[in-house]
C-alpha cells in the first residue's frame, strides 16, 4: 500500500522527519519495490543521463521529423540566444532550448524519458538541467530532486490523471510543470511546503488546457507547449521560493484538474477532432500526412 496518497501527506511526512520530499519518496519506493535505496538512486541517475543525452541530441539536430511538422527549433533558438536576439535571459532561454530539444528528439523516435508522458517529456529535463547549470547544483541533489518530481507525479496520477486522452493537456504538460516546479524548489533549498505551493501554482496556470494534436501526432502544438511548460515551472518555483502561496492547496488543485478533465469534450482530448487540429491549416496538414 502506498504511504502517500496526497501532496499534503508527502509534505507533512517530510517536515515531521526534517527531510526533503525526495527522501520520503525514495525510501517508500524502496520498501514497495523490495530493493535498496542505492539501486533506485542509480536508476534515477541513469534517467538523468538519458535526459542529458536527449538535450544534446536535440540541440545538435537541424533535421525535420519524419512528418515534417517539427525539427530544428531548439538549434534555432540556441543560435538566437548566442546572438543576444532574445529578451528572456539566459536561464529561461536555455530552459526553452532544452524543452524543445527533448521533444524534438521524441518526435524523431529518439530516446527520451517519459516525464510523466512522452508528450510532456521536455519540461522536467529542461528544469532540472537548466537549474543544475545556472546554479551549479551538484548532480546528486538533482538526482534526488527527480524523486520529488516522481512523488508529485504519482500523487497526480492517483488523484486525477497524467493522460491527455483522459484529462487534456492540463494533465500532461500541467502535471509535468508541477513536477518540475516542485523539483526546482527542492534543488534551490526551498521547503517541502514551498514545493507543494509551486506544484499547485503550476497546475493552476494551465487548468482547462486542451489536448488537440494536429493529425494526432505529438508535435503541433505539443512541442511548443513543452517550452511553455518549462517556463511555467520556473514561474511557479520563483513565486513559491519568494514565499508566495497558492490560495488553493495542491491536492484541491489536482482534484479541480480532474473535475475539469471530466468536463472537457472528447474532441479536445487527444482525438485530433477539435481545437488547433480542426483549424483549416490543421486539417490540411492532417490530410497531407494521413492521405485524407
Amino acid at each position: 500500500m502506498i504511504a502517500y496518497q496526497s501532496v499534503d501527506e508527502l509534505v507533512e511526512t517530510a517536515m515531521s522527519e526534517g527531510r526533503n520530499i525526495s527522501d520520503v519518496v525514495i525510501n517508500q519506493q524502496a520498501m514497495e519495490q523490495h530493493c535498496s535505496v542505492d539501486e533506485l538512486y542509480q536508476q534515477m541517475a541513469c534517467n538523468l543521463e538519458v535526459m542529458r543525452e536527449s538535450v544534446q541530441s536535440g540541440v545538435a539536430s537541424k533535421h525535420r521529423s519524419p512528418s515534417g511538422l517539427s525539427g530544428g527549433d531548439a538549434h534555432k533558438l540556441l543560435e538566437a540566444i548566442k546572438k543576444a536576439q532574445t529578451v528572456g535571459g539566459t536561464t529561461l532561454g536555455m530552459a526553452l532550448v532544452r524543452a524543445l530539444a527533448v521533444t524534438e528528439v521524441n518526435a524523431t523516435m529518439g530516446r527520451i524519458v517519459a516525464a510523466p508522458t512522452a508528450g510532456s517529456c521536455g519540461i522536467l529535463p529542461a528544469a532540472i538541467l537548466t537549474v543544475m547549470d545556472t546554479k551549479e547544483i551538484p548532480e546528486p541533489r538533482a538526482i534526488m530532486a527527480l524523486f520529488t518530481a516522481g512523488g508529485i507525479g504519482l500523487v497526480i496520477s492517483r488523484q486525477a490523471t497524467i493522460s491527455g486522452a483522459q484529462g487534456g493537456c492540463q494533465a500532461e504538460c500541467g502535471s509535468a510543470a508541477a513536477m518540475a516546479a516542485a523539483a526546482i524548489v527542492e534543488m534551490i533549498g526551498g521547503s517541502p511546503r514551498q514545493a507543494a505551493h509551486a506544484c499547485a501554482i503550476a497546475i493552476k496556470n494551465v487548468l482547462g488546457l486542451a489536448c488537440d494534436p494536429v493529425a494526432g501526432m505529438v508535435e503541433v502544438p505539443c512541442i511548443k507547449r513543452n517550452a511553455i511548460g518549462a517556463a511555467n515551472a520556473f514561474v511557479a518555483a520563483d513565486l513559491a521560493l519568494a514565499g508566495i502561496e497558492s490560495a488553493i492547496p495542491a491536492d484541491e488543485v489536482i482534484q479541480a484538474m480532474r473535475s475539469i478533465g471530466l468536463q472537457i469534450p472528447a474532441a479536445l482530448k487527444e482525438t485530433a477532432e477539435g481545437g488547433l487540429a480542426s483549424t483549416p491549416t490543421g486539417r490540411k496538414l492532417a490530410g497531407r500526412l494521413l492521405g485524407l
